[in-house]
């Protein structure tokens, strides 16, 4: 095919991409495949009030009207041995983070005042390659700690890459859910992580999976990756099937390499997270770091009412969110019902 009738096809396609997406995705519950989130992708900026509408109407029906809230905490921050360009916890950059731990007492009181938020879901984080012992053990003893205070908030890890052993311990622990993120098309995670590999990321993913827990797993827009990568990165994460996917957006930060990256615009942000939705039609998508900056209040809500169907509230884990109640109110403004706790745990 030559060049011009490759941009032919393309023009085509964009054309009728949203009648495509309402019979395929919003009727039939099927994810669009890879050239067709693309087409999604290149729209122009005059169809964006339509490609969010029905972003919208398909988290509607195949997801519902609930809103999941989430709080997260570092419970060890900074001193990674990683080198993820984004990241302002790597040890092997000249950045203001310095390695620190939450004791026990800490992270009791900051569940309590997640939960205090009407939040279901509580993640631990830590800034690691993968937990080591000491690691395990902090997190045994906080989750046993948060039970013992009389809190039944459902509990969430990050502790980086795992063995099979570690994951069988986190089941055993009840953590439900378990965040790594893929952070980027595979085609371009080199350019962003150097010191470990995507396989390595997909393969604990695929053994929390396996083991029952909750797979967590999105990534970072905005860190260079061209349309064509993004395209690749919805329908990679819709091949892993997770119930989760964190919406990041680029906050670049001093020291790292990317602390010159210049944010990517509200608007092309928003087509970002439609395009994610018309890939991922039954997937929880959550609004995460880096919201505040690219989207600002109305771009917000515009995502919420764009195919968004989760959030977290406060802080992140250096960087400061906006007040939870911010969001709570206008969850309630949207008309949105926040998710109550699971019967089940």
């Amino acid at each position: 095919m030559t060049a011009a009738a490759e941009r032919t096809q393309d023009a085509n396609l964009a054309g009728d991409i949203l009648a495509i997406a309402r019979e395929q995705v919003l009727e039939r519950g099927v994810g669009l495949a890879e050239e067709q989130v693309l087409a999604v992708l290149r729209l122009a900026d005059d169809r964006l009030d339509d490609l969010l509408a029905l972003a919208h109407d398909v988290r509607m029906r195949w997801c519902g009207p609930e809103v999941e809230v989430e709080g997260i905490v570092s419970l060890k921050t900074g001193g990674c041995p990683e080198d993820c360009h984004f990241c302002s916890q790597s040890g092997r950059f000249p950045t203001p983070v310095r390695s620190a731990w939450l004791d026990i007492p800490g992270l009791v009181k900051a569940a309590r005042q997640t939960k205090a938020t009407g939040a279901t879901e509580f993640c631990i984080v830590a800034a690691v390659r993968g937990p080591d012992k000491r690691l395990l053990s902090q997190v045994r003893d906080g989750v046993k700690a948060i039970r013992e205070d009389g809190n039944d908030i459902q509990i969430a890890c990050s502790l980086g890459m795992l063995t099979q052993e570690q994951v069988d311990e986190l089941v055993a622990m009840g953590v439900h859910r378990y965040n790594h993120n893929l952070e980027t098309a595979r085609s371009n995670f080199a350019n962003v992580v150097t010191t470990h590999s995507w396989e390595e990321r997909w393969d604990t993913l695929r053994m929390v999976a396996e083991a029952g827990m909750e797979v967590c797993s999105g990534g970072i827009l905005g860190m260079g990756e061209t349309e064509e990568q993004r395209a690749e990165f919805a329908v990679q994460l819709a091949e892993l099937d997770p119930h989760e996917v964190p919406m990041n957006f680029l906050i670049p930060q001093p020291g790292t390499p990317y602390e010159d990256h210049e944010p990517i615009g509200g608007r092309e942000a928003l087509k970002i997270v439609a395009a994610f939705r018309l890939a991922m039609p039954r997937t929880m998508l959550r609004f995460a770091g880096g919201r505040e900056l690219t989207l600002g209040d109305l771009g917000a809500e515009k995502g919420m009412l764009g195919g968004v169907n989760a959030i977290i509230v406060g802080n992140y884990l250096t960087n400061l969110g906006r007040p939870a109640q911010q969001d709570l109110d206008m969850l309630e403004g949207l008309k949105m019902p926040i998710k109550a706790i699971s019967d089940t745990i």
